[in-house]
């Protein structure tokens, strides 16, 4: 075992003991009040630039599998816990989360108090922080945590988009739903995977920092999709002739993203169909004309209750943000249909008179909860109804 630290900006230190890879990294420590779903985080590209804190005690006891990850690798900058599992005990696991870690370079530190750290963040704001397994000194690790400035004004979405446009799963072996099952065999694996429908909808992804199971619902839901690079032109866009446009969540603060935003401005004066997750809200939201406000300490986590304004029904939903759309800020023609309960932020908006809605929240959650995944069908009634009435 070696010795970690945990600086935060207003002066706190916290001793603990490192795993994953030896390593100094700053970033805004948050927290996550998931009890599963560790890998998941780790690799959804949101996470960019962010010291996560788990709130649940243990962490690592089922591992880390190649078949769950969310993106290419894993993206947050450190991870925080309170007990590092000692074993390792599922049948899919294929690596121990520190030895995870430790192939991406991201340092760990466990044994300290998460429930004072989660209480601080949590009364007094997500705070810059620098954790290290190096042997930084606490002054050492203070001075870098408070050097670190904060994540408003910090655009990380060219960092994790893709370079290059490309069609998901063109072999369809990527997005079959699975369950699983207690046959056992030598060449069983114990799962069983669902059918796909026929991709007969054409539809154009923005990727902001995608991740995987959107393009796996996506695809589950008959949609064909086309990824494309965070920057591309609303005109490249419309040559591929899609039926819709996607709007993906991402990293960072969505003020940064002007150049973005009046690409999006111009397929919503276009009238394309358009469905936006997360930071693709918050685009959508801004290419509306309205504003987005850093929140004071985000929803991170899989017990977010949403209340659907329209139906009058609640969602349980998984959210990563930090982030928020300024409801005070938008024209009439949009409307605010979905709220927070916890703190009646935005959570949902959709446009009046073209065929857009966007939410602030994920519904392709993996590993969940599963309230929100009709919003998939939605979209693709939207486009049925729109090529119908064009």
């Amino acid at each position: 075992m070696i010795n970690a630290i945990l600086a935060l900006e207003d002066g706190s230190v916290f001793h603990g003991l490192g795993f994953g890879a030896q390593a100094s990294v700053t970033g805004e420590v948050c927290f996550n009040t998931s009890m599963t779903g560790y890998q998941e985080i780790l690799t959804d590209p949101s996470y960019k630039g962010q010291i996560v804190t788990m709130t649940y005690p243990l962490i690592g006891n089922y591992g880390v599998n190649d078949q769950d990850a969310e993106s290419w690798r894993a993206h947050c900058a450190g991870f925080v816990i309170r007990e590092l599992s000692p074993v390792v005990s599922n049948w899919r696991a294929d690596h121990s989360l520190a030895e995870y870690l430790q192939h991406y370079s991201i340092p760990g530190i466990q044994g300290i108090d998460t429930r004072a750290l989660t209480k601080k963040l949590r009364v007094g704001g997500a705070l810059s922080g620098c954790l290290s397994t190096e042997g930084l000194s606490d002054a050492d690790a203070l001075e870098r945590a408070r050097a670190w400035g904060g994540m408003t004004g910090r655009n990380y979405v060219a960092e994790v988009t893709h370079k290059e446009s490309f069609l998901w799963d063109q072999n369809e072996n990527q997005s079959a739903a699975f369950a699983l099952t207690q046959k056992s065999g030598e060449t069983h694996q114990r799962m069983i995977r669902h059918p796909l429908p026929p991709a007969d909808i054409s539809i154009v992804a923005y990727d902001f920092g995608i991740k995987y199971n959107i393009m796996r619902c996506l695809r589950q839901k008959g949609f064909k999709v086309r990824v494309v690079p965070a920057e591309t032109s609303a005109a490249e866009v419309l040559s591929y002739k899609p039926a819709g446009v996607f709007l993906s969540n991402g990293p960072g603060d969505p003020a940064t993203l002007g150049g973005i935003v009046r690409e999006v401005k111009t397929l919503v004066d276009f009238g394309i169909p358009i469905f936006g997750i997360c930071l693709g809200h918050q685009i959508l939201a801004q290419a509306f004309g309205g504003k987005t406000f850093k929140l004071k300490f985000g929803h991170r986590g899989g017990n977010q209750p949403v209340k659907d304004l329209e139906s009058g029904r609640v969602e349980i939903t998984s959210q990563n943000h930090g982030f928020a759309v300024d409801a005070d800020s938008l024209p009439t023609e949009v409307s605010v249909n979905r709220i927070n309960l916890n703190d009646r932020t935005v959570e949902g908006l959709r446009y009046r008179s073209k065929p857009i809605f966007c939410v602030q929240y994920h519904p392709e959650a993996a590993p969940g909860p599963h309230d929100s995944t009709p919003l998939f069908d939605e979209f693709r009634q939207l486009i049925l109804s729109t090529s119908k009435r064009g």
